[in-house]
Order: structure tokens, then sequence, then C-alpha cells
């Protein structure tokens, strides 16, 4: 007998700490997914995310989700990537204030879910240092969830979740020279 039919499974209220990361594609589309499945419920949801600061088609569609979830973006731009010019100084200024509002938003209570896009990438970006997402997720209210998304993930990240999920690449049109596609990547 599987393990699985031996298991008594038993619903909860309490909030899971869920995280997504790995070098595949797939970890904000997972996270927007929770998002669309918690708003069919009526649940309050609100998505903060690292570096994003650049129109993406996820902007408009949440937009319909209203007034259910709310998305926020921070930060200067990914590091190093396109045309960044900032000071690696000033990034890491702008991840710690979008961190303080992810924090005081948590703390709120006005949130049955938070989603941390790109989180977990800023922390192994070191924008961020890993106490953050500790306190983040230790200080959470307990009936919230909370998704963690990003490359990099680590064990010690691992070990504090009640999900993780690696996305890994086995094909991806970038390989062939296609550029990201609007509605598909971005």
């Amino acid at each position: 007998m599987s393990e699985f039919k031996k298991k008594k499974f038993k619903q909860t209220d309490k909030g899971l700490v869920i995280v997504y990361t790995g070098e595949g594609k797939g970890k904000t589309t997972a996270a927007l997914g929770l998002a669309l499945r918690a708003a069919g419920y009526k649940k309050k949801v609100l998505i903060v995310q690292f570096g994003k600061v650049w129109f993406t088609g996820e902007l408009e569609g949440i937009k319909k989700l209203a007034p259910y979830v709310k998305l926020v973006q921070g930060g200067l731009g990914f590091v190093k990537i396109f045309d960044d010019s900032s000071p690696f100084s000033e990034h890491i200024k702008a991840a710690q204030k979008t961190y303080d509002y992810l924090y005081k938003e948590v703390l709120s209570g006005k949130w049955d879910m938070v989603i941390a896009d790109e989180i977990v990438g800023a922390v192994a970006g070191k924008l961020l240092k890993h106490e953050h997402l500790i306190r983040l997720i230790k200080d959470k209210p307990v009936k919230m969830d909370l998704a963690l998304t990003g490359h990099h993930g680590k064990k010690n990240l691992f070990k504090l979740a009640d999900l993780v999920t690696e996305m890994q690449p086995i094909k991806h049109p970038f390989q062939k020279g296609i550029l990201a596609k609007m509605g598909v990547d971005y």
C-alpha cells in the first residue's frame, strides 16, 4: 500500500508557506495561479514584485481580479540585466524599501494570501538577507498563505516551507534564439 493511501488527511486553516524556485520558467506563473484561485473564493491577495518595474501582462490581468487581488511592483529592475545602470547600493535600498512595505502589509491582517514574487532571487542576489525571509515567515499571521518565488532557493529556506516546487528547464524557446513572447513570458 502506498504511503499516500495510508496517510490520514485533515483540513486545516493554517496558512501555508509555498516556495517556487529553480532555473526553469513558471515560478511567477504558478504564484499568479494561486492568486487566481484565491480570488475565485473571494480571498484578498497581495502580490509584491521585487525588481519587476516594467509593463507585463499580469499588471493588466490582475486589475480584472480587483477588488480581491492587488499587485505592487518594487525595486529598480533586475540587477545588471537589460539596461540597468543603477549602482548596486541603490538596488539594495530599493529592495529594502519593497521589503519594508511587504512586511508591513503581511502584519496588517488585511490579506488572506501574500505573494512575494522574486524575493528568493533578491536574497540570492544579496539585495536582502536570508533573515528577512525568516522574519517574514515567522511573523506572518497564522492563517495567511505566503508564497515566495525566485531563482536559487536554498535548503535553509525549504526547511521553513510547507510546499516547495523547483522548476527545472528541459526545453525553452530561448535555446532556439526566440525572444520572450508577449502574453506568455511577460
